[in-house]
């Protein structure tokens, strides 16, 4: 499946727009992570942890919107839009959704 942040498929004709589709993830960050993000963000450097977890949620997010498109009778997405939000008690959670229309293109 097409999945683009633009809003036309280059070299394909958008026959149908099918409705707007979401594909949303929660994840919590364990505490050790989160101790060691601490000390390397003190001595400099990437968190490749988060980085990891970030990749992780997005990837998920991105394939439950595809999801639910195909179940729509889609063949691509676009204007995907991606929103990173932190949530619950002290932000320790962190929301990854992505959004987009779904649509039927021709060749």
């Amino acid at each position: 499946m097409i999945t683009t942040t633009t809003p036309t498929i280059e070299g394909k004709k958008i026959t149908k727009y099918l409705g707007i589709v979401t594909g949303e993830t929660i994840i919590g960050a364990n505490l050790f992570r989160d101790f060691f993000a601490g000390i390397r963000d003190i001595v400099g450097g990437r968190s490749s942890s988060y980085e990891e977890v970030l990749r992780q949620a997005k990837d998920t997010a991105l394939r439950e919107m595809q999801q639910y498109a195909m179940s729509l009778g889609a063949n691509a997405i676009v204007g995907v839009d991606l929103d990173y939000e932190t949530v619950g008690n002290g932000g320790s959670m962190l929301m990854v959704t992505a959004s987009g229309t779904a649509v039927f293109y021709e060749d």
